[in-house]
């Protein structure tokens, strides 16, 4: 399972999409296009997405960008993985 697949399962699993995410690409639209997606649901998805991938993030890399779509969503866990590697 690649990057973007294991936050599509996160993303499934905190917003309880009931596998609607097998569906998405990385270009699918998050932010403003899942009505799931509130700020309660956004505090769930960063902590689903820490526990997943062993991750913290920096709070001036969470804002709104990073959730607009799929793809920018996997480039903020994958920024944050890169600055866990020794």
């Amino acid at each position: 399972m690649n990057l973007t697949e294991q936050v599509l399962h996160v993303l499934d699993s905190a917003l309880r999409l009931q596998g609607r995410t097998t569906e998405f690409t990385r270009d699918t639209p998050l932010l403003g296009a899942l009505p799931e997606l509130d700020s309660m649901a956004v505090l769930a998805l960063l902590t689903g997405l820490e526990n997943h991938f062993g991750i913290t993030f920096n709070d001036e890399d969470v804002n709104g960008s990073a959730f607009a779509c799929v793809g920018s969503l996997s480039d903020l866990v994958e920024q944050a993985l890169a600055r866990q590697d020794p």
